[in-house]
């Protein structure tokens, strides 16, 4: 086999290689000799078909598999050779030239193809300890925790019917028929359902014309689904509900004590305020690491500039920009209506997926260096939380599709693999923790969350951005 390279230009490569006829001939015979006793062709005894034969019968599909195997082999072999590692797999070029791929099939004629591919750029790991950033910590207080343990215990609340009008606070119980342009639409009917007012629970608008109706009364209501509706068919849209009241109750006195908690299936009501203050402390807790994270990787783009692979980048950015025209389609609106352009936008997401490239080939390099791994065990948790998601009617298949596509397990484990390093960093670089507010540490979140590339200009409002992921979180 005969390799020789044709293009070295940044991190594109192109390789062109041969494999002379009579190298395919002596691949070709091997493989017939190793059918030879395994084959089975009326009118021969086993084992005693001639190779003649079996080339007349098999010579074509065999010759078909030996160039696969090259393709294959030859791929992996020449790119370990050169001690380079392909960002995305090559693409292969053959001959498009019916006779000359018959040539080839029929041992004729050296086969011939070419390898087009981008490498890993190479990257020189600098020393963390100079990396600094601030760690944002809220104290969670005690009427905070209070507060939410009523939230929570309010769901053991007990209501007393009354006679009379429905108030803010109240339960109302009734059958209700959702109808768009006057036809009922699936899922938009329930009978006996418990609405409590102020409880958010509902579409916006909806609990609030509950008020003032009774037991008994039958009324028809207005509502518009909200933009960003999870059901897409109903997004947006103005819709009507027939009511019918069946019960409105007034709310009981709820005090937080132990035979509240036993209800809620917690031993006290010191167990209960615990486990709340444990869930607070962990959603504070995930936005101070999303912020600190953030800080790190913005210090890891600063200290690591390099060429990062266009098809990878192309990939990330693909996946970005069919992310934000979905966003636009659902609400309704355009790249005008954001007070952009697509051309702007464009070019704006470009940035974010090269920054999401690079750090990503950055993080991978360090893990590597620590010998940082996702374990099997790690991953059997992460896939199964990952189907816990689907109705169980649909988690067999799910499970299939995970263990027969790995490029979906890698989804998995990447976002695993990328938290190891970064608590791997931390242990590295110099954290600073400052106490802060709760208006501080949610102070922009969203906004920061949305776009943590390089700042867009700010002349324009951006698009709709699409949620940091990956290495940009």
């Amino acid at each position: 086999m005969q390799v020789s390279e044709t293009l070295n230009s940044g991190l594109k490569r192109e390789i062109k290689v041969t494999v002379p006829a009579k190298e395919l001939e002596a691949k070709l015979v091997k493989r017939l000799t190793d059918a030879k006793d395994k084959v089975r062709i009326n009118g021969f005894r086993p084992g005693k078909v001639p190779v003649q034969h079996l080339r007349k019968v098999y010579g074509r599909s065999f010759m078909a598999e030996v160039v696969n195997e090259i393709l294959s082999e030859s791929t992996r072999d020449i790119l370990s050779e050169r001690g380079e590692k392909a960002a995305m797999q090559p693409d292969v070029q053959m001959t498009e030239d019916e006779k000359e791929a018959e040539k080839v099939l029929a041992g004729n004629a050296d086969f011939e193809f070419s390898l087009a591919y981008e490498v890993l750029p190479p990257i020189e790991l600098k020393d963390f300890k100079s990396i600094k950033v601030t760690r944002p910590v809220y104290d969670v207080p005690a009427d905070e925790v209070e507060k939410q343990v009523n939230v929570v215990a309010d769901s053991a609340r007990t209501y007393e019917p009354k006679k009379g009008k429905a108030e803010q606070g109240d339960k109302v119980t009734l059958d209700y028929l959702g109808k768009l342009d006057g036809e009922p639409f699936e899922g938009g009917a329930a009978e006996g359902a418990d609405i409590v007012i102020g409880s958010n629970q509902f579409i916006p608008g909806f609990e609030e014309q509950l008020v003032g109706l009774k037991a008994g009364d039958e009324t028809t209501i207005n509502v518009t689904f909200p933009e960003q509706y999870a059901a897409e068919h109903l997004a947006g849209r103005a819709a009507t509900f027939d009511l019918k009241i069946k019960e409105v109750a007034k709310p009981g006195d709820l005090e937080i004590d132990d035979e509240v908690a036993k209800t809620l299936g917690v031993e006290s009501a010191e167990k209960l305020r615990e486990i709340v203050r444990g869930q607070i402390e962990n959603q504070y807790g995930s936005v101070t690491r999303q912020k600190t994270k953030r800080q790190l990787l913005d210090a890891l783009d600063e200290a690591y500039k390099f060429d990062t692979p266009e098809k990878l980048i192309d990939a990330e950015f693909d996946n970005i920009w069919g992310q934000v025209m979905n966003d636009l389609q659902r609400a309704g609106r355009t790249f005008e209506d954001e007070d952009t352009t697509e051309d702007e936008a464009r070019a704006e997401y470009r940035r974010l997926a090269e920054r999401r490239v690079r750090l990503g080939l950055v993080l991978a390099e360090i893990g590597e260096k620590a010998g940082i791994s996702v374990s099997d065990d790690e991953m059997q948790r992460a896939l199964y939380e990952s189907i816990r998601r689907y109705p169980a009617s649909q988690q067999q298949e799910v499970y299939e599709f995970y263990r027969n596509n790995p490029q979906a397990l890698a989804n998995i484990r990447a976002p695993l693999f990328e938290e190891k390093v970064v608590d791997h960093l931390f242990s590295e670089i110099t954290v600073t923790d400052k106490h802060v507010s709760r208006e501080e540490l949610l102070a922009d979140d969203e906004e920061a969350e949305a776009a943590p590339a390089k700042k867009a200009p700010a002349k324009k409002k951006a698009a709709p951005k699409k949620k940091a992921a990956k290495a940009d979180e």
